[in-house]
C-alpha cells in the first residue's frame, strides 16, 4: 500500500483545529464529547484525513467508555498498531494504514466476537451512510 503523505501545512488546511490536534497529534478527545460515541447509524466510518474505509457500523457496539468502540476493523490490513507507553501506560495505539492519522487505541476487553475493542475518537472519523456507499 502507498501512504499518504502531506505536509504538516497541508494537514493543518484540511482539518479542523480538533481534528488536526487527535489525528496528526495524537491526542485524545474528551469521553462522550464526540460526534459517533452514541451514533447509531448503518455505513462505514471513514479516516478524517484520508477518507480510507476503517470500520463497518456492523462492528460498533456500546462500551460504556464514551468513545465509539468497534470489535474489528473493515478488514484486517486497514489499520496499523504501535506499541504507546505515554501517560504512564503501556497501550497498542490504533492508526490509519493509508496515512498514519491517530484513531485511538485497542484493548483486549471486547466482545466474546473477537475479544478486542478497538476506542476510537469520533473526530478523527467521518460516517458514510450505507444507501451512500453503492
Amino acid at each position: 500500500m502507498t501512504k499518504i503523505l502531506k505536509s504538516d501545512e497541508e494537514w493543518r488546511e484540511l482539518l479542523s483545529n480538533e481534528a488536526y490536534q487527535v489525528a496528526r497529534g495524537h491526542g485524545t478527545e474528551r469521553a462522550f464529547s464526540g460526534e459517533y460515541a452514541a451514533f447509531k447509524g448503518d455505513g462505514i466510518y471513514r479516516c478524517v484525513c484520508c477518507a480510507a474505509p476503517l470500520f463497518d457500523s456492523s462492528a460498533k457496539f456500546d462500551s460504556g467508555t464514551g468513545w465509539p468502540s468497534y470489535d474489528r476493523p473493515i478488514t484486517p490490513d486497514a489499520l496499523e498498531e504501535n506499541r504507546d507507553i505515554s501517560h504512564g501506560m503501556v497501550r497498542v495505539e490504533v492508526l490509519c494504514a493509508s496515512c498514519d492519522a491517530h484513531l485511538g487505541h485497542v484493548f483486549p476487553d471486547g466482545p466474546k466476537t473477537t475479544g478486542l475493542r478497538y476506542c476510537i475518537n469520533s473526530v478523527s472519523l467521518t460516517f458514510t451512510p450505507r444507501q451512500q456507499e453503492s
